[in-house]
């Protein structure tokens, strides 16, 4: 090997030097789909698991171009095997060649391509969104870059109530990292404190309209948000306190820059962001819940009124093999729909 560069890079001159001298139809092509090096998070240890020249290429006849590519691939390109695997995944090369609308069907659980509905919007995960919009793309012949356009971000009132949503979450929480404390449960009140952290990074990347990764890489998509007003290091303070004063002086701090940057946003009637009293108990909170309301008065689309407040598929389940899979998570459809009314 001759050492680390990304993979986007990589399969970039890939595409240029190898697949686009071969190619000679209409196409689109980039580094799309899953993995670290999509999302451009890639660094030297990605190199040691499922790392490599890779990319899609989107095409009328998908037949003719294998048969054009395939004899074209080296062992090897700047070092690096073409054709790689890991764990159980028999090394393989990952040039794919298909139809945008059949890749699309694969990756969301359907073709986007048609157009988005409401329920399509609720039930695809962030991470699926972002391996359509977030990758590198090298070559596009009109047909990629308009589905790319329309997945790039929520719609308006999707948007405005999945932050609803958010805030109605955190309002279900923030009072319980003060009783778990009164009552002795001192690693209670710390792991719901990490909780609210962790739904206050998810409020801090939907303000800012940008979709969560998953885990692995939120952290860092949340620290690309850039934070003048010093939010990132107000909540390493809520996980580093031992003590539930220094815990909740953080988190009412965090609630108040949260509750500025919802005010900035200008899209409600601004809401007073000051830290008060939880009813007559001695905990400190934001009341989350009138940051939910105004959002959500907001909302006209009869339909998102009508549903429960369980948000998108990220905010009422974290778990990996739901989020993964479409075959799973589309099944959800018709619940939403039937929800709505």
């Amino acid at each position: 090997m001759t050492g680390f560069r990304s993979a986007r890079e990589l399969s970039a001159a890939f595409y240029a030097d190898v697949i686009r001298p071969v190619v000679d139809v209409p196409h689109a092509a980039g580094l799309l789909g899953w993995g670290s090096d999509v999302l451009g998070y890639d660094t030297e240890r990605s190199m040691d698991h499922g790392w490599g020249p890779r990319l899609h290429m989107f095409v009328d006849e998908p037949e003719p171009v294998r048969a054009a590519v395939e004899p074209a691939l080296p062992d090897e390109y700047d070092g690096h095997p073409v054709r790689f695997g890991w764990d159980t995944q028999e090394p393989i090369h990952h040039i794919t060649v298909t139809t945008l609308g059949d890749w699309l069907v694969d990756l969301l659980g359907f073709d986007a391509s048609l157009g988005v509905g409401t329920a399509d919007w609720l039930i695809t995960p962030q991470q699926k969104l972002l391996g359509v919009v977030a990758g590198q793309v090298f070559a596009d012949d009109g047909r990629l870059a308009p589905v790319r356009d329309r997945l790039q971000w929520y719609p308006e009132e999707v948007w405005r109530w999945s932050m609803g949503c958010q805030w109605a979450r955190i309002g279900e929480e923030e009072p319980f990292v003060q009783r778990t404390h009164e009552v002795g449960d001192e690693l209670g009140s710390r792991v719901l404190a990490a909780r609210l952290t962790r739904d206050l990074m998810r409020l801090a990347l939907l303000q800012s309209r940008t979709y969560a990764p998953y885990s692995k890489w939120m952290g860092t998509a949340f620290a690309q948000l850039g934070h003048p007003d010093g939010l990132d290091r107000v909540l390493a303070d809520v996980l580093a306190a031992d003590n539930y004063p220094a815990r909740e002086q953080a988190l009412t701090t965090a609630y108040r820059l949260l509750g500025e940057r919802h005010n900035k946003l200008s899209i409600t009637p601004a809401v007073d962001p000051t830290p008060r009293p939880f009813h007559e108990r001695p905990a400190l909170v934001l009341g989350a819940e009138r940051f939910a309301e105004a959002c959500l008065a907001t909302v006209t689309d009869a339909g998102l009124r009508a549903l429960p407040l369980i948000g998108t598929m990220d905010q009422f389940s974290d778990n990996t093999a739901l989020l993964s899979n479409p075959l799973a998570y589309r099944r959800l459809t018709g619940a939403v729909a039937q929800s709505a009314g």
